[in-house]
């Protein structure tokens, strides 16, 4: 079935351009959903037994949340994801460079334990891989990585009040607060602010240490959990907890979580096959 709607996706492009590609998106967004077993009509609870954990599904789920956190406005037209290797752990998958709402199974690369690419055939790379290469390095509990630059999140990495864990639903933010990747500390005051290379990403990775969730100054965030599902759900609740923090900030002094009310752990499924659907409405609805 894959190659099948790969082969439909190239002569898609080629007959209809940017909203050929689209469309076709939308077919492997259904796809990889019904692969998944997270379609409208299946339950968490049955989803989590049927699902089996291989490369073939982490990638599918992979193009599924690029559409998500793009029509959820956590990423925008830069911002990435990326997922751990089953078969070889010490590799990852994520897109080539390309706009999250646009990536396809076709866009997927694998990349080594150096973030080189494995197959690059001449394709563009993300800049920032090393991001995902050092934290997955770091991190053996770790699958999957989100950085975004979400505009809620990036006050609190640039003046002293800091991210909290308020909101029920961003307990894994933690009960201390979020910590902040300072580059400067890195790369010294002449820097582009972004983590091009091994040592920045390792640099990185050692701020985030065990936490979920590092914030990067002037930049955004890297979020991390073990599987692209519990990431894309952490991603969107820590945007979304920055928002309500700044808003309750404006009315008075916030009550934050302690470490009892931060240690649940809330699945990923049922928000998911929600999130799945809209996004496949949206790139539906851009190929009209």
């Amino acid at each position: 079935m894959i190659n099948e709607n790969t082969r439909d996706h190239r002569q898609m492009r080629a007959r209809g351009g940017r909203f050929g590609a689209s469309l076709v998106a939308g077919t492997l967004v259904a796809l990889a959903l019904a692969c998944g077993g997270a379609w409208a009509q299946s339950t968490p609870e049955s989803a989590s037994l049927t699902r089996a954990d291989t490369d073939e599904q982490r990638i599918g789920d992979l193009v599924v949340a690029n559409h998500i956190l793009a029509n959820e406005q956590v990423l925008d037209g830069f911002g990435h994801i990326s997922v751990r290797s089953v078969r070889n752990p010490q590799h990852f998958y994520m897109s080539r460079a390309l706009a999250p709402a646009l990536v396809t199974v076709d866009d997927i690369m694998e990349f080594d334990e150096n973030s080189e690419p494995v197959n690059p055939q001449g394709r563009s790379m993300y800049g920032e891989r090393y991001i995902h290469g050092e934290i997955l390095r770091a991190r053996p509990d770790v699958n999957a990585v989100v950085h975004s630059h979400s505009p809620e999140v990036v006050p609190f990495s640039v003046t002293k009040t800091p991210l909290r864990a308020l909101a029920h639903l961003a307990g894994f933010l933690g009960a201390a607060p979020v910590p902040v990747f300072e580059i400067r500390d890195v790369l010294g005051p002449d820097n582009d602010m972004l983590v091009r290379d091994k040592r920045t990403g390792a640099a990185l990775a050692k701020v985030l240490g065990a936490r979920a969730v590092v914030l990067m100054r002037g930049h955004g965030m890297a979020v991390v959990a073990p599987s692209v599902r519990m990431v894309v759900l952490r991603a969107i609740y820590t945007q979304l907890n920055a928002k309500i923090e700044a808003g309750a900030l404006k009315l008075g002094a916030p009550t934050f979580m302690n470490a009892a009310e931060s240690s649940r752990t809330d699945p990923p499924e049922r928000p998911w096959e929600i999130w799945a659907a809209d996004a496949e409405r949206a790139v539906r609805a851009s190929a009209r």
